[in-house]
């Protein structure tokens, strides 16, 4: 009788180390990650239509990472999306403690002949790079090609547009081994 009640007791311990061990290797595979989000680059640059541009920006990304184990941070610096200094990424994500980084730019097209006559259609592009400041991928969307959206609000335009580029972004890390990206 002894015996049985040792050996379940052992068994037990034994199940529970190995559920225990177990939960903590799920949890270290489901760590949040911080990504940081700089403003985006408006093209053209019109300080009129940044502010609405960066609202709907922030909007649309907070809607999407509520969707997934990542924490997202923001910084009021706009970096030049076709010049970045891996320098700068690598400290901006060490100074906020972020795994990841991510320059965005905002590319509105123009008609017309009047100097600010716009279209509602966007192109938002994405470039994640990682904690180190290495470019990891880059993304971008076009709403008008892609949905072929003739009517509608800008800020629907410039949401649409970041999911989709968040969308290409991830699509296309899903290619890349995770143990390389993390992500």
């Amino acid at each position: 009788m002894m015996r049985k009640f040792i050996f379940l007791t052992a068994f037990t311990t034994l199940l529970f180390v190995c559920a225990s061990s177990m939960k903590a290797q799920k949890n270290a595979d489901n760590k949040t990650r911080k990504v940081l989000y700089f403003n985006p680059e408006v093209d053209p640059d019109i300080e009129e239509i940044k502010e609405p541009t960066n609202t709907a920006f922030f909007s649309a990304v907070s809607d999407n990472l509520s969707e997934r184990k990542n924490r997202m941070l923001k910084t009021e610096i706009q970096v030049s999306f076709d010049s970045i200094d891996k320098q700068t990424i690598s400290d901006y994500c060490i100074n906020n403690d972020a795994d990841f980084a991510v320059v965005p730019k905002v590319k509105y097209f123009k008609v017309g002949i009047g100097k600010y006559v716009f279209s509602n259609q966007v192109i938002v592009s994405m470039k994640l790079f990682d904690a180190g400041g290495n470019l990891l991928t880059e993304s971008d969307y076009d709403t008008y090609k892609k949905n072929m959206r003739l009517l509608g609000s800008t800020t629907n335009s410039v949401k649409i547009g970041t999911h989709g580029a968040i969308k290409g972004i991830l699509k296309q890390l899903r290619k890349v081994k995770p143990s390389e990206t993390g992500f």
